[in-house]
């Protein structure tokens, strides 16, 4: 083995070793958390519900939840593993209905909690002009550079990302430049920091990282509904379970949500 092709191999294991890593994090962190209410959340969410939660505290004076933040695809598979988490809020029907089939939920607990909308996104200073619409020429706009979003098979962003393309007719220009994140975060990241021209992420992502711009909305009609799903476990031994998910119904939580663009898909109930 050559020197390059050793430095290679090196490289490949040090990424999948911190891979794993990243990925083991949220099940190890609930692990040590003990009797605090632990809540697995799509990443996309980290605004609005860390504001929620210490809202909660305050009003609540219960201790403050742990909140686990990765793609809904890994905490899923987490929960299924067997991650003591109380509260699962995923970032799609399909992981949710995933977990109701594994019975790891309490079914009449399961809400449609929110919307969102997935948008095309720029660095801040970029110049890029993109009209997203039917036929629009995605792979010229890129100029030769990568499409940030997440892993196209099992993060719900990059799913919904995934289906407008092909939906629209660009995904066959741009499906071998495609750069795939973990989760929504890390593919808004990318763009952030100038590592990718263009990214798809939630709206809500957008409006939280100061360092990129919008440059498309994709059409609601080019994917699946965007429905963010909340459920209670079905191993859950917190008491504070169900209260905190009325909390997130009732009309105290829904400011945080809309500030950040979220559509608050439940009718609001009167929890204090």
């Amino acid at each position: 083995m050559d020197g390059s092709m050793r430095r290679r191999t090196m490289r490949r294991r040090t990424w999948l070793g911190l891979a794993l890593a990243s990925a083991a994090a949220p099940f190890a962190t609930a692990r040590a958390q003990g009797g605090s209410l632990v809540i697995f959340a799509a990443a996309s969410l980290k605004n609005a519900l860390d504001e929620i939660a210490a809202d909660w505290v305050k009003s609540s004076g219960k201790s403050a939840p742990k909140i686990s933040y990765a793609a809904s695809s890994a905490l899923a598979k987490q929960l299924e593993q067997g991650a003591p988490a109380d509260l699962f809020i995923s970032a799609d029907l399909d992981w949710m209905d995933y977990v109701a089939k594994k019975d790891l939920i309490k079914a009449d607990t399961r809400i449609n909690l929110l919307g969102n909308k997935i948008v095309l996104i720029a660095p801040r200073d970029s110049t890029a002009k993109v009209e997203v619409k039917q036929g629009f020429d995605l792979a010229k706009a890129l100029a030769g550079g990568k499409l940030a979003m997440g892993n196209v098979d099992a993060v719900p962003a990059g799913k919904y990302g995934k289906a407008a393309l092909q939906k629209l007719g660009a995904w066959d220009g741009v499906k071998d430049n495609i750069a795939q994140a973990d989760n929504v975060r890390a593919a808004l990241v990318l763009v952030a920091r100038g590592e990718a021209p263009l990214g798809i992420v939630y709206s809500t992502d957008a409006a939280a990282e100061p360092n990129v711009k919008i440059v498309g909305t994709f059409p609601d009609d080019s994917h699946p509904p965007i429905i963010y799903p909340a459920a209670v476990t079905k191993d859950t031994k917190s008491s504070d379970a169900v209260p905190f998910l009325d909390y997130l119904k009732s009309p105290k939580a829904r400011p945080a949500f809309e500030k950040q663009g979220f559509t608050v898909l439940v009718k609001s109930n009167s929890a204090t």
